[in-house]
């Protein structure tokens, strides 16, 4: 494909709480042996694009750790491949990351060694597939500057509050473009993935950047809307975001559903992940398990109801796991109950505890829970 990929995966972020205390949320696991930023990067090679810069800042040893080796996601090659970039501190640049733009403008020379005519820009806590090619085609027929891949959630309840929203005319060109709204008025949102013209992605961030100005929506989008042709890709399938606890539950639990586990793993071209190589789960007498996921090295002694457990989790003898998602190494041991939480990585649950709340998430961490 005639493009290199960008991914951003985020700075510090506290609405998920204790979560991400140890990861961003590009790492935050999802339906069950997967990553956040698996779904980015698999968009990207199953569109072809030979070139990736993942872009990182805060809390990314977790993420590295998971991108230790680029074979995964068929990045492991002699021409293009898999670069991570994390702020370069030196005398001719003494800054973090002040903002998305200035992130990529850090690494400018990724874009300027570069020969490919285009640039893809994604976010990594985006759950969804797209064909670049697709989306590329459609950016060249409209001759369009930039181009946002947007959805229509007016048939979704969500909080709109979250995304951006824009206006379009008839022929698709933005011609509005709101950042979180507190009262949105509209139902179309940036899923927060952007094609544009590589040099003149160059030409922006250097122009921008002269007046001290460092983020892609408002420096960018928002500020030039009039001034460049702005178009919207309507995406119509699956889309998600991770942003708080509220869509990182109901993300997961979407995975639940069959159609979803379908379209995303067994509909060619698939997800890809890190291989972890645990053992298949095991289900001791007395394990009933209904509307689940379970991953491998899980051991299963009690009930599992509309949950997801993630790898290496133990449930103990009359344990009732439900409306739940276990993260990767729980340890619940028996006559416990759990309902609508979200227990966190290694947390331990010893005997006989309860947590149950029907109008609350909670976070438990180490015997510990948190209100949602």
């Amino acid at each position: 494909m005639r493009a290199i990929g960008i991914i951003l995966t985020g700075g510090k972020n506290q609405t998920l709480h204790e979560l991400t205390n140890n990861r961003i949320l590009a790492a935050m696991p999802i339906a069950g042996c997967y990553r956040a930023i698996d779904f980015s990067l698999s968009n990207m090679t199953d569109s072809g694009i030979k070139k990736v810069a993942i872009i990182t800042q805060y809390n990314s040893r977790a993420l590295l750790e998971h991108l230790g080796s680029s074979k995964w996601w068929d990045f492991g090659r002699k021409q293009g491949g898999m670069f991570i970039y994390s702020p370069n501190r030196s005398p001719n640049s003494n800054f973090w990351y002040r903002g998305t733009a200035d992130a990529i403008y850090q690494n400018i020379d990724y874009l300027k060694n570069s020969h490919e005519p285009y640039a893809i820009i994604s976010s990594g806590n985006i759950i969804c597939k797209v064909d670049y090619n697709k989306i590329l085609e459609y950016h060249v027929d409209k001759r369009a500057d930039i181009t946002i891949v947007c959805k229509d959630k007016k048939d979704e309840i969500d909080d709109l509050r979250r995304f951006g929203i824009v206006e379009i005319d008839d022929d698709n060109r933005i011609i509005n473009f709101e950042e979180k709204p507190l009262e949105p008025q509209g139902t179309i949102i940036s899923t927060g993935i952007y094609v544009v013209r590589r040099r003149l992605l160059i030409e922006l961030l250097e122009e921008i950047l002269e007046q001290e100005r460092y983020d892609i929506v408002n420096d960018i989008i928002i500020r030039y809307r009039k001034k460049k042709k702005i178009y919207a890709y309507m995406h119509n399938e699956y889309f998600n975001s991770i942003a708080n606890i509220e869509s990182y539950y109901k993300c997961n639990m979407d995975f639940l559903d069959p159609n979803n586990i379908k379209y995303f793993f067994r509909n060619f071209p698939y997800v890809s992940s890190k291989v972890q190589d645990e053992p298949p789960a095991k289900y001791n007498s007395g394990s009933v398990i209904s509307n689940s996921l379970i991953s491998g090295g899980c051991i299963i002694n009690g009930k599992v109801n509309n949950s997801i457990l993630f790898r290496k989790v133990f449930i103990g003898k009359n344990t009732f796991i439900n409306n739940s998602i276990i993260l990767d190494g729980a340890y619940i041991d028996n006559n416990c109950c759990i309902e609508n939480s979200i227990v966190n990585t290694d947390t331990v649950i010893g005997d006989d505890c309860t947590y149950i709340d029907r109008g609350n998430i909670k976070i438990i961490v180490n015997r510990e829970f948190k209100y949602m």
